[in-house]
């Protein structure tokens, strides 16, 4: 039903109003009612408070499908960006009850919602370590080789039933760092991907190695997730494909048309930097291990201190000190016309969604107060925490251009439309997860076309851009 007028807490006036479900782009006035949109159209009456944002654009907020982020500042930081929703999907937790039940007791600005763990469970059901839910405990453990080591038969049982039981406490789907553990067999894989495919949800997979990157490794990272979406017909969410996929990103797009074609259900999502962030404890990120990906020492900077690693002796002394303190990892420059296209190319490729890879906030001293804002000087992060949306913007509004082929065409035509790129930030987003997650059916999305004739465009039920501090399921 519709909210009536005598109820609207807020009218915004004369913005640039897009709606990337509806198509509707033109200057319409939004009212707002108890945090959600009660109407959308011109000549509107007054609310208790109006706000003039002509030559503003008003749409649905933005949904992250990768936020590694859970402390205030860094949700703020997101909240800037456009963000309402905020998921950790790729990493997640174990146990989620846990998880739920902190983020409520602390409170959120913006949505949220998680992932079972594959990572944080074999740390518990192989490695034998407690069950800790957070990503802190992950980057702590990043380079014990023990939770990494293959399964044996009853470990995998276990690790399964620890997923089943965050699914049935109420995890989105299933958060897989397959990268982080290359020992881990690919028919485990395959098992998780069948518990996702039997309970109706998504997993959401750090890729595991390219055969081109290394050689020997037990499976294409590409061809393992379009495999196992094929033979358990489960949805395959894959991560981050431009910085999983290097300078290999042609091959890896072409391998998943053609698994989308033939049917399966195989998503994608990246985003607009050419490096990257993760814990410098991290398997790929051995002193031996960075040639595989063109890397050295001083492609690597150390986020608590801002250094540029200097050489491998150092590299060594910072991953047994620290194994999960964040370092900037140069991937491919943007600077360069063909790293920049192949980076394009990720952003355009059909269906792909934006998602930021946030990380938490890095302090350079001890922190006075962590909900402290603005963040003090002391409080840094990979930019993308901040910029993603913003930036993915730009890129594929005014630099689509760029995004050329292989074959030299520019696929969707080239240049997005501002409706088309915020639908990657939001409406597309929403319908990957709204079967798990019903509420994501209202997100994303202004308005739907009203039956009435004056005023010509309504919303009824979808959620509006401001975001609320309750999670999502």
């Amino acid at each position: 039903m519709e909210t009536p007028a005598n109820e609207w807490d807020l009218v915004l006036r004369g913005g640039r109003v897009i709606d990337p479900e509806s198509g509707l782009d033109g200057v319409r006035d939004v009212a707002i009612a108890a945090g959600r949109i009660a109407a959308v159209g011109t000549g509107l009456p007054p609310g208790p408070a109006d706000v003039d944002v002509s030559g503003q654009v008003v749409t649905a907020g933005f949904i992250d499908l990768h936020s590694h982020v859970n402390d205030v500042g860094g949700l703020r930081l997101q909240a800037l960006d456009g963000v309402t929703t905020a998921l950790e999907l790729e990493a997640g937790v174990t146990p989620v009850a846990e998880a739920y039940r902190r983020a409520a007791e602390q409170g959120r600005p913006v949505n949220y919602g998680f992932a079972a763990s594959w990572a944080l469970a074999r740390m518990e059901t192989v490695a034998g370590l407690p069950a800790q839910a957070s990503l802190e405990t992950f980057m702590a453990r990043i380079s014990d080789p023990a939770w990494q080591r293959a399964a044996a038969p009853a470990q995998l049982t276990a690790l399964l039933e620890r997923i089943s039981a965050d699914l049935a406490d109420g995890a989105l789907g299933i958060g897989v760092l397959l990268g982080y553990a290359p020992a881990a067999s690919p028919e485990e894989y395959l098992r998780v991907a069948g518990l996702a495919a039997q309970s109706g949800v998504a997993t959401f997979t750090h890729a595991r190695d390219l055969i081109e990157l290394v050689p020997d490794t037990l499976a294409d990272g590409a061809e393992e997730i379009v495999r196992a979406a094929a033979e358990t017909g489960a949805h395959m969410h894959y991560c981050h494909i431009n910085s999983t996929s290097h300078r290999h990103i042609d091959r890896v797009l072409a391998l998943v048309a053609r698994a989308q074609a033939a049917g399966s259900r195989v998503t994608t999502e990246a985003y607009p930097y050419g490096s990257g962030m993760t814990g410098i404890g991290a398997a790929f990120l051995a002193p031996e291990r960075l040639g595989e990906r063109g890397l050295s020492p001083s492609s690597l900077t150390y986020a608590p201190t801002g250094e540029q690693v200097a050489s491998a002796g150092r590299l060594r002394e910072l991953r047994a000190t620290d194994p999960g303190g964040l370092v900037i990892i140069d991937l491919l420059s943007e600077d360069d016309p063909a790293d920049r296209a192949l980076l394009m190319r990720s952003l355009t490729f059909p269906g792909a969604v934006v998602a930021s890879d946030a990380m938490p906030v890095t302090w350079t001293e001890p922190p006075a107060d962590p909900q402290a804002w603005p963040l003090p000087p002391a409080a840094i992060t990979h930019p993308r925490t901040a910029g993603t949306f913003s930036r993915a913007l730009r890129l594929l509004t005014r630099e689509g251009s760029l995004a050329l082929s292989a074959e030299g065409s520019p696929p969707c035509g080239g240049q997005l439309s501002l409706g088309q790129a915020l639908a990657k930030c939001s409406l597309e987003p929403a319908r990957l997860l709204q079967d798990r997650v019903p509420a994501l059916r209202r997100k994303g999305r202004l308005m739907r076309l009203s039956k009435s004739v004056s005023p010509p465009w309504k919303r009824s039920t979808c959620a509006s851009s401001l975001g609320t501090n309750k999670k999502t399921n």
